[in-house]
């Protein structure tokens, strides 16, 4: 399996010819998704979930489709008729000869005063790779070779994250939802997920650019 960093929260993951992305949104390329046969949304953030996007994918592959929560399913299943599934915690499914799980059911708390709202995580093919969307979610019962980590959002803090990684307990930890980054933070998260810090419990921290992969 190949994975590909695309813009923030999105990545492409590759397999037997065939292609999965996750969550195309408004700070991905515009072309995140395109060439891909199934397309994964963790919830309705115009960071993970852009109609644009969503549109020239299954536009240039009359043959992909989209798995979703209900919440983005209800805004772009008249879009695409027949082509959009909703799929919610202990779900399982094919897409593009990848095997999913769904685990989760809520968005991380952003603050007190903002109503939370629907979010999934997808484990594929087994726990080969675990996309958590904006949750903290730790998928039961499996072992996750490489976790992508939202390493910075409004939502989360250093001291959650690294527990997340310890919780998790991955082989790798590859960062997503990262373009609020500065050009300096990268630094400081490197060192404190890495041999330097407190300890992550065993796992590799991997930092990709966009367009950058890795054989998993």
């Amino acid at each position: 399996m190949k994975l590909t960093k695309k813009g923030h929260a999105c990545v492409r993951l590759e397999k037997d010819g065939q292609q999965l992305v996750i969550d195309p949104g408004a700070f991905s390329e515009a072309d995140a998704a395109v060439g891909a046969e199934a397309i994964l949304v963790t919830h309705e953030h115009a960071d993970h979930f852009d109609e644009e996007r969503l549109r020239t994918a299954l536009e240039a592959n009359p043959g992909a489709h989209i798995w979703t929560l209900a919440s983005v399913a209800e805004q772009i299943s008249a879009a695409f008729p027949g082509r959009v599934h909703t799929v919610g915690e202990g779900d399982t499914f094919t897409a593009a000869g990848f095997d999913i799980e769904v685990h989760g059911q809520l968005h991380a708390v952003i603050h007190p005063d903002i109503p939370r709202i629907t979010n999934v995580g997808y484990v594929v093919d087994g726990g080969a790779v675990f996309h958590p969307g904006d949750a903290l979610t730790v998928p039961e019962g499996r072992r996750v070779e490489t976790l992508l980590l939202p390493v910075h959002a409004p939502w989360n803090k250093f001291a959650e994250i690294l527990d997340y990684v310890r919780a998790v307990g991955p082989r790798r930890a590859v960062d997503v939802h990262d373009v609020l980054l500065s050009d300096v933070a990268p630094l400081v998260y490197d060192r404190l997920l890495g041999p330097q810090g407190p300890g992550t419990g065993g796992a590799e921290h991997v930092r990709l650019t966009p367009g950058e992969s890795l054989t998993l």
